[in-house]
């Protein structure tokens, strides 16, 4: 057989694959939202007198980021860098957050968790995760494996899109 034999058969595959993939993003852009506003809702009930939602994803930002700019902090939440700096001048002023001019840059601060943010920043997740762990626990052996199958599968996908941590 010639290679031009198969190529209505790898036609279809590749729209089949195509379709399939189009189905799990349309799935994933409407489970997404329904989950994150779970969480926040989650967080805010946890912290309401503590913490922000928009404080909180800068503590969460920072974990995965340590070292980061104000810029980058802003960038992150979608605000202007005057509301990040208001911002994380309240964490720092309530020991969530060290701020260190950084030597490469003049004008620059390096933001980092001190040990008050990155134990507030592990309760807050412990709880919700504790939350989130007991509306699964219906769920079978099976299906919770395939979730987690998924979830592996995703975060490698997105984690290749973001940008190198600062070191």
């Amino acid at each position: 057989m010639s290679l031009e034999s198969h190529a209505p058969e790898n036609a279809i595959q590749e729209k089949a694959a195509q379709e399939k993939a189009i189905q799990c993003a349309t799935e994933l852009m409407e489970t997404i939202p329904a989950v994150m506003q779970f969480i926040r809702t989650e967080m805010r009930g946890q912290n309401a007198a503590l913490l922000s939602v928009p404080q909180f994803r800068v503590l969460a930002f920072l974990s995965r980021r340590p070292g980061s700019s104000l810029s980058e902090v802003a960038e992150h939440l979608g605000v202007t860098r005057a509301t990040a700096s208001a911002m994380t001048d309240r964490l720092v002023q309530r020991g969530f957050l060290s701020r260190i001019d950084d030597p490469q840059k003049r004008r620059q601060v390096m933001l980092d968790l001190t040990e008050i943010g990155s134990n507030q920043l592990q309760q807050s997740r412990g709880k919700t995760r504790d939350t989130i762990a007991a509306l699964m626990q219906p769920l079978t052996e099976e299906q919770l494996l395939d979730m987690s199958t998924g979830l592996a599968i995703l975060r490698k996908v997105f984690e290749s899109l973001e940008p190198e941590p600062v070191s």
